[in-house]
């Protein structure tokens, strides 16, 4: 295996991981920024208060992009699969 391929799929690697960690990354920054205003107004600096939303939140945002991650795990998996060969040969 060359190192230029070695490279490509480690970016590859990376990309993917970045996009199938986005949706709940996202939604749980979001949920977060929604409750920090909530707790400064009430002072209520209490730790279950940011953690049970965002738990319930990230629960509903796998429900939703979930199908599409492992789609995309799929499809990445069986790319890695099908260079294999290539890759065994140094082309």
């Amino acid at each position: 295996m060359s190192p230029e391929a070695a490279l490509d799929i480690g970016a590859q690697a990376l990309v993917i991981a970045a996009k199938l960690a986005a949706p709940i990354l996202v939604t749980a920054l979001v949920v977060g920024f929604a409750i920090s205003p909530l707790q400064s107004i009430t002072q209520v600096q209490e730790v279950t208060l940011s953690f049970v939303p965002k738990a319930i939140a990230v629960g509903i945002a796998l429900l939703v992009a979930g199908n599409w991650m492992i789609t995309e795990m799929i499809s990445f998996t069986n790319e890695m699969f099908t260079r294999i060969p290539t890759l065994l040969s140094g082309g």
